[in-house]
C-alpha cells in the first residue's frame, strides 16, 4: 500500500497564500500601531501608462531629457577642460575627432547603459540619436567609431581620466551636497573588492591566477580583481571614487605570491590620502581588514572606522570584550525600524600585534543584538534574531552609538549594492569591452564616472518623480529611448536647456 501523498493540494496552497497575507496584514497594523516605520522603498507603480495622450507623453520626454542633460552639462565645462589637458597619444594628421569628445563619447556610452562597443556603433550613431546629442551637447559635431575611443583609452594615461572623477566628487564636496549626509562630521567611505571577469586566457601579464576543479578537470583560470572605494550613505546614496587593480606583478615576489587584497588597500589608502588630505573620513570595513596593521594605517592617516569584527577574529579582544561586558554599563536598548534593537559595547580594549605584541592598539568593541516578528511559507508568526559586531576607532557612548552603527556601519552594504547594479542593472561591470589592460581600466574609469551622473540624477529633486515612477533602469531607458526618436522639438528643448539647474539632493 503506498503512502499518502503530504504535498498541498491546490485549494491548500490559496489558502496558505491568504493566511499568510492575513498574518502579514495584521502584523504590519500591529508595528503602525507601535509607530514602527519600515525603512523599505515603496514598491514601482503596476500600473498602465501614465500617459493618456501623445503630447502629454512628448512634453514628460523633453522634460526628463532635459533635466538630465542639464545635469550633465552642469558639470561637462569643468570635466571638459580637465580632459582637454590630458597628452594626446595621437598622430595629429589623422585625428578626426578631439579628444574630448571622445571621452564624452565614452561616457555617454555608459550613461545610456549600452551593453558592448558594437552595440554602441549600432545605436549612437543613428541619425535620429546623433542629432539629439548634438542639440544635448554643441561639442559633439560628429561620432566616433567606437574603435576610436578604444584605441585612444589604449594609449593615454588614465590617471589624468581618474583625476577628473576626483575633482567632481570633491566639488561635490565642497559644495556641501552630502553635508546632511555625514557620520559623526565624517564622510562614510566604504572599501571592498570585487572581480570583474575571470576566463582561461592570458591575454594581460597583468592578471591575477587561480586553480579551480578537481583532478582531470583541474586548470588555470586567469581573472580581474579590482579593489573599489565608494561614498555611502544612509539614504542609499552610493558615489563610485576610486578603482585599485590588482595586478600579478604587485605582490610579494620572494614568497611567490600575487598580488592581494591587503596589499590593494595599502595602495589605495595611500592614494586616497595624498587626494583627500584634509577630509574627515569614517573607513566603513568588513572582516578581512580586522588586523592591526589596517587599523593603525587608519590611525596614522587620522580617519575614523566601523570595522566588522566576526566571532573568530582577535580573539584575545573577545576574550576582554566577555570578560568586561557585564561590568560596562550603560547599554542601549531601542526600536529601529521593525526591529528591537540591543546594544552593548565595551570601550578602550587594549589589542597587542606584530612580533612578540610591540605594538598596541586602544579598541572599542560594540555589539548589536536584535529581534523582529515575521511570517513564515506557513503563515505563522516567528521571531528572528541577529547579531553584529563592530570594531570602532572612537569611544562608544549612547549618543553616538545608533549613528555609527546603524546610520555608518550597517551602510557598508551600499558598496555592495553598487556592484550589485554595475554587475547586473545595465553597467556591465563584468564586460571587458577591450582585450588590452590599459583600455580595459580606461572602460572601467568611464563606467564609473557615468555611474556617479546616474546616480545623481536619480537622488536629485527634478528628476525624483520619474525614478519613483519608472524605477531606475526603466527612468534610463526612458531617456534614452527619447534621445533615439523624433520626440525631442528643437525650439522647446532650447528652451528648456537654457533654464539653471542647482543639484539638490534628497
Amino acid at each position: 500500500m503506498s503512502t499518502p501523498c503530504r504535498r498541498p493540494t491546490r485549494a491548500g496552497i490559496r489558502e496558505q497564500r491568504r493566511n499568510k497575507r492575513r498574518q502579514e496584514k495584521a502584523l504590519n497594523a500591529k508595528r503602525r500601531a507601535r509607530g514602527a516605520v519600515a525603512h523599505s522603498p515603496a514598491p514601482l507603480p503596476n500600473g498602465c501608462s501614465a500617459f493618456a495622450t501623445i503630447a502629454e507623453e512628448t512634453e514628460a520626454r523633453e522634460d526628463a531629457v532635459s533635466k538630465q542633460a542639464r545635469l550633465l552639462r552642469n558639470e561637462l565645462p569643468a570635466l571638459l577642460g580637465q580632459l582637454e589637458q590630458i597628452p594626446d597619444p595621437r598622430d595629429p594628421r589623422k585625428r578626426r575627432h578631439k579628444l574630448t569628445v571622445l571621452l564624452l563619447y565614452g561616457l555617454l556610452m555608459f550613461v545610456f547603459q549600452f551593453a558592448s562597443r558594437r552595440e554602441t556603433n549600432r545605436e549612437m550613431t543613428r541619425p535620429q540619436f546623433l542629432a539629439n546629442l548634438q542639440r544635448l551637447f554643441p561639442e559633439i559635431e560628429a561620432l566616433p567609431h567606437a574603435d576610436t575611443l578604444y584605441r585612444l583609452l589604449r594609449d593615454i594615461d588614465l590617471a589624468h581620466l581618474e583625476q577628473a572623477h576626483v575633482d567632481l566628487v570633491r566639488r561635490l564636496i565642497r559644495g556641501k551636497s552630502f553635508r546632511r549626509y555625514l557620520i559623526n562630521h565624517c564622510h562614510p567611505i566604504a572599501i571592498d573588492g570585487s572581480q570583474k571577469l575571470a576566463g582561461d586566457t592570458l591575454w594581460a601579464e597583468e592578471l591575477l591566477q587561480r586553480h579551480v576543479g578537481k583532478d582531470e578537470t583541474r586548470h588555470t583560470q586567469y581573472f580581474v580583481y579590482v579593489l573599489e572605494a565608494s561614498l555611502v550613505f544612509h539614504n542609499g546614496l552610493v558615489i563610485p571614487l576610486l578603482s585599485e587593480f590588482l595586478e600579478h606583478a604587485l605582490g610579494d615576489s620572494e614568497a611567490q605570491k600575487q598580488d592581494c587584497e591587503l596589499r590593494g588597500f595599502a595602495r589605495l589608502s595611500d592614494r586616497l590620502k595624498r587626494l583627500f588630505p584634509r577630509l574627515p573620513i569614517l573607513l566603513l570595513l568588513d572582516g578581512l581588514y580586522a588586523n592591526g596593521p589596517v587599523m593603525q594605517r587608519c590611525l596614522r592617516a587620522h580617519w575614523q572606522f566601523m570595522i566588522v569584527l566576526k566571532d573568530k577574529d582577535l580573539p584575545t579582544v573577545w576574550e576582554e570584550f566577555r570578560a568586561l561586558q557585564p561590568r560596562q554599563l550603560p547599554t542601549l536598548q531601542q526600536d529601529w525600524g521593525r526591529r528591537q534593537q540591543h546594544f552593548s559595547w565595551v570601550n578602550d580594549i587594549e589589542y597587542a600585534y606584530g612580533s612578540n605584541g610591540r605594538c598596541r592598539l586602544k579598541l572599542h568593541v560594540v555589539v548589536c543584538e536584535e529581534r523582529w516578528q515575521g511570517v513564515d511559507q506557513e503563515a505563522r508568526i516567528v521571531t528572528e534574531t541577529a547579531r553584529h559586531a563592530w570594531l570602532s576607532s572612537q569611544p562608544l557612548s549612547r549618543e553616538n552609538v545608533h549613528e555609527r552603527c546603524n546610520l555608518g556601519a550597517r551602510h557598508r552594504w551600499g558598496i555592495e549594492a553598487g556592484f550589485l547594479v554595475e554587475k547586473h542593472q545595465g553597467y556591465h561591470y563584468e564586460h571587458a569591452f577591450a582585450l588590452d589592460w590599459n583600455a580595459m581600466r580606461g572602460y572601467h574609469l568611464l563606467m564609473r564616472l557615468a555611474h556617479v551622473f546616474n546616480t545623481l540624477a536619480r537622488f536629485t529633486r527634478q528628476l525624483r518623480d520619474l525614478y519613483r515612477q519608472f524605477g531606475v533602469r526603466g527612468a534610463i531607458a526612458f531617456i534614452r529611448n527619447s534621445c533615439a526618436g523624433p520626440w525631442l522639438d528643437s525650439a522647446r528643448m532650447r528652451a528648456l536647456l537654457a533654464k539653471p539647474f542647482l543639484l539638490q539632493l534628497e
